[in-house]
């Protein structure tokens, strides 16, 4: 962080940290460190330093977390003044663009920022307005031009015509509020996506001279017949853990990769399915209308690109929330309704409220009615991959109360599973 003023500690006990705000008494200025959790989102940590003596102050926000599997990008098209007070987590690694301005916030030129939309545009303001004395005397021409665009950055917060905002962050710690959720929000797009070598580079967790896209794999008989092990950090209390990973034959499918992690320090278990084969030339969305109770015990296979819609609750879970999955019907299920009620921090502490708080609480009510087989449901599993499957107790015959659709790709789906970019006519391996 660019300080001003001269700070004398430059050491922090992370436990105060954790325990709430902790000052720390500088020479001209006080820093505030929080750390806080923002909604449907992760935990990040809030810095923010004033001076008594001169007035300065400066606001700066750091992942509390790790560098995120994949990174992810939001596409906001803002249409009214009240999209405008949407929260956004802006990371330092973010690229913000708005298209209709051709305007661009490449990554890395800006601290990380806990804002609004409106702040955001007012913060590209006054990074613009800064030299502007200077140029004015130096080149007044462009200073003209700087001010022709500022009045156009200005214009945008009355929102008389739509824009839109992308958020690009190939740390995936980036976050734009779904005023909505946890309903679908049509307003925003969110997608995830594989970081490039370049981006793993600029992150710092690649070398700069590894110019590989990817190690050599072993060989596919060995890994069907055994299961591999390979270390990583336990997701909740970073302790040293294993992972195991095995290639399993789905019955009617294909080969799937089971990766399953155990903490043996804090007991923290987790596990994600990965397609063992390549995307499928045509999507897939299957639709099973639940009529019994023994549907719950259907096998279920979700992948990381799968979205779940229920129409009767109006829900929608968008493809890479709950990442990949292995289970059953009913697991699904209890894992939406964890996810929404249980694990949701709207339903505790200060950002609860009680209206908000019962609505969650009914639709984790409904939830335990369709599972118990006392409400009438529908579910569907649309995989523009085709890598997501659901079990058919008739088969080999046709289940009357599933149908399986295959359906072609649109740009924007292709776009979304990086296939637009991939070329594979006359490839010759070299």
């Amino acid at each position: 962080m660019s300080l001003r003023c001269l700070d004398e500690n430059t050491s922090v006990m992370m436990e105060e940290v954790l325990q709430g705000v902790t000052n720390l008494e500088l020479l001209n200025g006080t820093t505030r460190l929080l750390l806080t959790k923002i909604p449907f989102f992760k935990e990040i940590i809030l810095s923010s330093f004033s001076c008594v003596s001169c007035g300065w102050t400066n606001t700066e926000i750091q992942s509390a977390g790790k560098i995120q599997e994949q990174g992810v990008c939001y596409t906001l098209k803002v249409k009214t003044k009240e999209d405008l007070n949407r929260e956004v987590v802006k990371a330092d690694s973010a690229t913000t663009r708005i298209p209709e301005l051709d305007f661009e916030i490449p990554a890395f030129t800006q601290k990380g920022s806990l804002s609004t939309i409106e702040g955001l545009l007012d913060r590209a303001v006054a990074g613009l307005e800064q030299d502007q004395s200077v140029r004015r005397a130096t080149a007044p021409e462009v200073a003209e031009k700087i001010d022709e665009f500022i009045q156009k950055l200005g214009k945008l917060k009355e929102v008389e015509d739509e824009f839109t905002l992308v958020i690009e962050d190939p740390s995936g710690n980036s976050f734009v509020e779904n005023p909505v959720a946890p309903q679908k929000d049509e307003a925003l797009t969110v997608t995830r996506f594989k970081r490039t070598v370049q981006q793993d580079i600029q992150l710092g967790i690649r070398a700069d001279d590894d110019l590989d896209e990817e190690p050599a794999g072993d060989d596919l008989e060995t890994m069907r017949n055994e299961v591999l092990t390979f270390d990583t950090n336990c997701p909740e209390c970073n302790a040293p853990a294993s992972t195991n990973m095995k290639l399993v034959q789905v019955p009617h499918f294909k080969e799937v990769i089971i990766m399953a992690t155990n903490c043996d320090s804090c007991g923290h278990r987790t596990n994600e399915v990965k397609s063992g084969g390549a995307t499928e030339a045509l999507g897939t969305k299957i639709t099973l209308h639940i009529t019994d109770p023994s549907d719950m015990a259907r096998d279920l296979l979700k992948s990381e690109t799968c979205s779940v819609i229920i129409p009767e609750l109006e829900f929608e879970l968008g493809m890479a929330a709950l990442g990949g999955k292995f289970t059953t019907l009913e697991g699904l299920l209890k894992d939406i309704k964890d996810l929404i009620v249980s694990k949701n921090p709207f339903v505790c502490g200060d950002s609860s409220t009680t209206g908000r708080m019962q609505k969650l609480r009914e639709f984790g009510e409904k939830i335990d009615e369709v599972i118990e087989g006392k409400m009438d449901a529908h579910i569907v599993l649309d995989d523009p991959a085709g890598n997501s499957y659901l079990q058919n107790i008739y088969a080999p015959e046709p289940d009357p109360e599933m149908t399986v659709e295959k359906y072609t790709r649109s740009f924007q789906q292709n776009e979304e599973l990086g296939l637009n970019d991939m070329k594979t006519e006359n490839y010759e391996e070299k």
